[in-house]
């Protein structure tokens, strides 16, 4: 009897699953807007959980390295360890900014000047024009034009345009003060995360193993250090290629004496974040700011930037990043490809440690369905190309 109620209220469960599901099917426009709703209300949590993961790959380094034998600092280790990231951090960015803003401010400087040159250019255009004058003037002597409607209309959109103007501004104003207080609580989060994560580890520990099974509370807590393994080297590896190839075009546009290689160098290694594709915005930054200074150079960085990021694409990156993940190189462009045709460039960013973490589930999956079925080795690491006959095998008496 007893057997029969867990039957009863087995499918009863399923039933009420299923029933709720087509319900989510029929109102989905409903569950979209709920979803985002409530990821607007926790952003400033789920952006601050992303810092303090983030601060917290050099932070852990740096906590290890200061007083690792001494007991009686271990009270402010935490915190030192906090404020050196933070300052460490704050090094990198001000250093790029001191790198990037000067080198910006003289292309802009070499513009204008320029713009002399340029003017008198335009000045012979249209001194040269000047005889297809008198047509265009006879061409538009013969339109008629109610010049009158068309300033009527002109004054009405520009109402319009300033109307919506003031409503855009009101708006923008709106978003940057929202913006601010998220980040300002995201940060504060981050650092409570930060200076208190042994504790909050030990919570969510808790709550895993009350709500679910042992079995299954011990699954999910080695996919989660899994993912932390993953997710951290990944953004080392990130980190690390970045600085190969900025320093790969710093050097390759110093040997050739090309301008601004300090910057554009800088500007690369900041734009190479985004996996793959990143460096070619870089190198659409760089040859725009060589071009001002020499035109033939700019073509030579292009080709030089095509030659590099061949190297870098097929070779550097994914042995840096994909050793540092523990993913394949194959897989490492697939999981760019993919990331970047579903979510852009966020997509390109966390489809590498996603895809890493599901191939490595997969392969211990897939071992252990070889162990438990007892396929010898013999069947899977013998792999013979499709069309070819299988090797013959002398044995050996």
């Amino acid at each position: 009897m007893e057997w029969k109620k867990e039957k009863i209220k087995g499918l009863l469960l399923v039933v009420c699953g299923g029933v709720a599901f087509y319900c989510l099917l029929q109102h989905l426009g409903t569950v979209a807007a709920a979803l985002q709703w409530t990821v607007n209300l926790l952003s400033p949590f789920l952006v601050g959980g992303v810092v303090a993961f983030i601060l917290n790959v050099p932070m852990r380094s740096i906590e290890r390295w200061l007083f690792p034998k001494r007991r009686d600092m271990d009270r402010v280790r935490r915190p030192l360890a906090l404020i050196l990231t933070l300052l460490a951090v704050g090094a990198v960015i001000g250093l790029a900014f001191n790198v990037i803003l000067p080198g910006m401010t003289e292309a802009v400087m070499s513009v204008v000047d320029q713009i002399p040159a340029a003017a008198e250019r335009m000045q012979a255009w249209l001194l040269e024009l000047k005889e297809l004058l008198p047509l265009v003037e006879a061409f538009i002597i013969d339109l008629d034009i109610e010049w009158k409607a068309v300033s009527q209309n002109l004054l009405q959109l520009v109402r319009t345009w300033g109307g919506g103007l003031l409503t855009t501004g009101g708006g923008f104003i709106g978003d940057v003060v929202s913006g601010l207080s998220t980040f300002v609580i995201a940060l504060v989060f981050a650092f409570y995360i930060l200076l208190q994560k042994e504790r909050l580890a030990v919570q969510g520990l808790q709550v895993l193993y009350a709500l679910l099974p042992e079995r299954a509370a011990d699954r999910v807590r080695e996919i989660l250090r899994l993912s932390d393994r993953t997710f951290s080297g990944f953004l080392s590896g990130q980190c690390l290629e970045a600085c190969i190839l900025g320093a790969m075009f710093v050097v390759a546009m110093t040997i050739f004496r090309m301008p601004y290689a300090l910057l554009v160098g800088v500007l690369i290694a900041l734009t190479a974040l985004i996996p793959i594709v990143g460096a070619f915005i870089g190198c659409g930054v760089g040859a725009l700011l060589i071009a001002i200074t020499d035109p033939w150079k700019a073509l030579l960085f292009i080709v030089m930037f095509l030659i590099l990021q061949q190297i870098e694409g097929n070779l550097i990156y994914p042995h840096v990043v994909g050793n540092s993940v523990g993913l394949p190189s194959i897989w490492v462009l697939a999981a760019v490809m993919l990331g970047g045709r579903l979510m852009g460039v966020a997509g390109m960013l966390l489809f590498i440690p996603v895809c890493s973490v599901a191939y490595a589930l997969f392969r211990g999956y897939v071992k252990q369905k070889l162990t438990d079925r007892k396929i010898p080795a013999s069947k899977w690491t013998d792999a013979q190309p499709v069309g070819e006959p299988p090797a013959e095998r002398t044995e050996t008496k």
